[in-house]
């Protein structure tokens, strides 16, 4: 929708046929963006070979458990010189890879890859409220290139080159949000969501700083900023995911009434095998993956992590 609305000839790609020939027909998005007009350079279309031809930018918004299987279809109509843009935030189960290295093991050749993330709700961009966000990239170059094509008014972007802390920052950002939704289901008050978000940031540092990231990038957009709005906004999936499950709902029934995707869900487990490897310590992330897997109910999650031994605050690596 942004794209489109700066003057940017847009493919909208999507897999089902019916779903896309809708979007067609209203000029709008029924389940997602329902109030919001497509701007006539905004093309829907179902055919990955058509979305892909000729384009130097390409934006992959696909949830992290499609991701590969997606780029594998479109290997052979992607441009050799496109840019890729990651704005899928998770990490790949299994391989415990990054958005950027999946898509750079299915998409090589020396594309350009880059991950934009921070604090941004969709709806409020495509409404073309006031958002800031991070682009990175180990090439300058296309970090310069997305800066300069996907600014407005309504938009401005940071450039960094620190894709680890950026993507990291964005995945792991989900798992403290459905902690920061189990305290408000519960209703543990701000004192506990603040609690919550200052050491969720700390974990998140930790694990970040740890596969090579730079401490500094968790401090800004794409690490305290998007945690922030993830644990506090309405309109928040996974804070969501969370809430409910203080409720007393069952996670299947959760995802089974919404069709947006809770990437916490599915990052939670593979964070903790990630932090496992780098031999570090993720308290918040391992009470959440025992509420998730149902070995655990949300409120004994919550004063386990109150009753851990206290320790100093400062990070000691």
């Amino acid at each position: 929708m942004h794209l489109a609305q700066v003057g940017h000839d847009v493919r909208l790609w999507g897999r089902d046929e019916a779903f896309v020939a809708d979007l067609s027909r209203r000029r709008a998005n029924a389940v997602y963006l329902p109030d919001i007009t497509f701007p006539a350079s905004l093309t829907p279309t179902a055919s990955l070979p058509d979305a892909l031809a000729g384009v130097d930018l390409v934006v992959v918004a696909v949830p992290s458990h499609g991701l590969r299987q997606v780029l594998r279809q479109g290997r052979a109509h992607v441009s050799r010189t496109a840019v890729v843009v990651s704005a899928t935030k998770g990490l790949e189960e299994g391989t415990l890879l990054r958005m950027s290295e999946v898509i750079a093991s299915e998409w090589p050749l020396g594309r350009a890859i880059a991950a934009l993330s921070g604090p941004s709700f969709a709806v409020e961009l495509a409404r073309q409220l006031p958002t800031a966000v991070v682009v990175a990239s180990a090439d300058v170059a296309a970090v310069e290139h997305v800066q300069e094509e996907f600014r407005s008014t309504a938009l401005r972007l940071y450039g960094s080159r620190d894709l680890v802390g950026v993507e990291i920052g964005g995945a792991l950002k989900n798992v403290i949000a459905i902690a920061a939704g189990v305290a408000e289901g519960l209703g543990l008050g701000h004192n506990a969501i603040a609690a919550l978000i200052t050491r969720g940031l700390a974990e998140i540092s930790r694990l970040a700083v740890g596969l090579g990231a730079e401490r500094d990038t968790l401090a800004g957009l794409a690490g305290l900023g998007d945690l922030v709005l993830t644990c506090t906004g309405q309109l928040s999936r996974n804070r969501h995911v969370g809430a409910e499950l203080a409720r007393g709902r069952s996670l299947a029934d959760i995802l089974a009434s919404t069709k947006m995707v809770a990437e916490g869900v599915r990052t939670t487990s593979a964070a903790l095998a990630l932090a496992e490897r780098t031999g570090l310590e993720l308290p918040i992330a391992t009470q959440m993956a025992a509420v998730l897997d149902g070995r655990k109910d949300p409120t004994a999650a919550l004063l386990d992590l109150m009753g851990r031994r206290q320790r100093a605050e400062a990070e000691t690596r």
